[in-house]
């Protein structure tokens, strides 16, 4: 079988990949559980390839994404519930449907324009896909107010998510400095719980937790991206201990012998460097 710019010959191997007896072993002991992991990896690898402007890197990425979305496609198929085209129809109408105001004649010149039809098809969708389920008789599963928060989602943009789809009803705080005394309100908790003799592991992971709840909730606050201020520090990070690296490899040295008040004076030369 030879490469193809054509996306069927991607349908092509899967379907052969996953072909009892001739396929590999290990792709037909998957499911969608055990592949949905991976499926993750993949979409973080590509914003790590667009946030290094590597579009080499993007380009296989995206690739490894693709197959992904065909490997998904395919073990539905094999279970008779849709394939790869029932994918591509579903999203192409719902694009479609969705941009009124480019495939139709509603008037979507303003963003606000365009916020409203999505809202008003969404909701839309939403009736006609329970209209869809009662009529192949598939129960509608009983949903709480924040259900449509997917717990797949990293842990801190989840409590982003959870935290902006409660304050619609009015669940929250009016103001950013309420959200500062809570913090301070669960830092206070866990240095209660370190300062025991023997603390306890559990309860610490939960004042931890809810100490990160509340910092993602001072973010949304402040109108800050709770993600993109923690990659900004990671990338800091980064680079600052690069310095320390570089000082190591210039008085010929190693990491490990160098002394915590040596790495601290090339960090803070890094940090001066930086602002």
């Amino acid at each position: 079988m030879t490469p193809s710019r054509n996306i069927s010959r991607l349908i092509e191997i899967m379907a052969a990949l996953r072909t009892p007896v001739t396929g590999c072993p290990w792709d037909l002991e998957q499911n969608f559980s055990t592949i949905a992991p991976y499926t993750l990896e993949e979409a973080y690898e590509v914003a790590d390839a667009i946030a290094k402007n590597d579009l080499l890197e993007l380009r296989e990425e995206l690739g490894d994404l693709l197959l992904q979305v065909v490997y998904h496609a395919r073990m539905a198929e094999e279970d008779e519930h849709f394939d790869f085209g029932d994918v591509v129809e579903g999203i192409t109408k719902k694009l479609i449907r969705r941009h009124p105001h480019v495939f139709g004649d509603e008037n979507g010149e303003k963003a606000e324009h365009v916020k409203g039809i999505w809202e008003r098809i969404k909701a839309e969708e939403r009736a006609e896909k329970q209209a869809e389920r009662e009529a192949l008789g598939i129960a509608e599963p009983s949903k709480g107010y924040l259900d449509d928060v997917p717990t797949a989602f990293p842990a801190l943009q989840e409590a982003d998510k959870l935290q902006r789809r409660a304050s619609k009803v009015g669940f929250d705080w009016n103001d950013a400095r309420l959200v500062l005394d809570k913090i301070r309100e669960e830092t206070h908790e866990l240095d209660a719980e370190l300062a025991k003799g023997d603390p306890d592991k559990d309860r610490m992971s939960d004042e931890l937790g809810d100490t990160l709840f509340a910092l993602a909730n001072l973010a949304r606050h402040l109108d800050i991206d709770p993600e993109e201020a923690l990659r900004r520090t990671n990338r800091k990070f980064r680079t600052r201990f690069a310095a320390i690296e570089d000082v190591a490899s210039r008085t010929g040295t190693t990491l490990k012998d160098m002394t915590l008040e040596e790495m601290e004076a090339a960090w803070q030369e890094a940090k001066q460097r930086q602002s």
